[in-house]
């Protein structure tokens, strides 16, 4: 007749420590994704900020040419030249508000790259060292596993 092997020492040993869990590795990914966290809030706002910067040099440089328009004129000519002044001045600081747009939209696509190409490196070092130490453990609690099993059927 054959013995069956009694896998309740295996299993106990499994369940209680024989693979332990190395919380380092976790407590590290955080720190690394909450640097990055802070590194990407910060290029988001400097973003906001120079878009505010924009907008509120585009809306005064606006207002100050409506006032210049708005102004009483001698002649009736003059009311349809300062409209076309106003019309060519609007045109032209739009080109240059939407380049300056895109200038912050640049860089703050330039800077994210940047870092997610640096953080991709932090992790992956990171995933691999820590999938060596948790290759090592695994490995020689199986082989505490297959030694007290071994044991066992003797």
């Amino acid at each position: 007749m054959t013995n069956t092997k009694d896998f309740s020492e295996m299993m106990k040993n499994m369940m209680s420590g024989g693979f332990p869990v190395d919380m380092t590795a976790m407590e590290e990914a955080f720190k690394t994704s909450a640097a990055l966290n802070e590194k990407l809030s910060s290029v988001a706002l400097e973003a906001a900020s120079k878009s505010a910067e924009v907008s509120n040099k585009w809306a005064k440089d606006t207002l100050s040419k409506l006032n210049q328009m708005s102004r009483a004129k001698a002649e009736p000519a003059d009311y349809t030249k300062s409209f076309s002044d106003f019309a060519s001045a609007t045109a032209e600081a739009a080109a240059e508000n939407m380049a300056a747009f895109a200038e912050v939209a640049k860089k703050v696509q330039m800077d994210t790259v940047e870092l997610l190409m640096a953080a991709g490196k932090d992790i992956t070092e990171d995933a691999s060292a820590a999938m060596k130490k948790a290759t090592d453990g695994v490995t020689a609690a199986a082989k505490k596993a297959t030694d007290t099993a071994a044991k066992a059927t003797k």
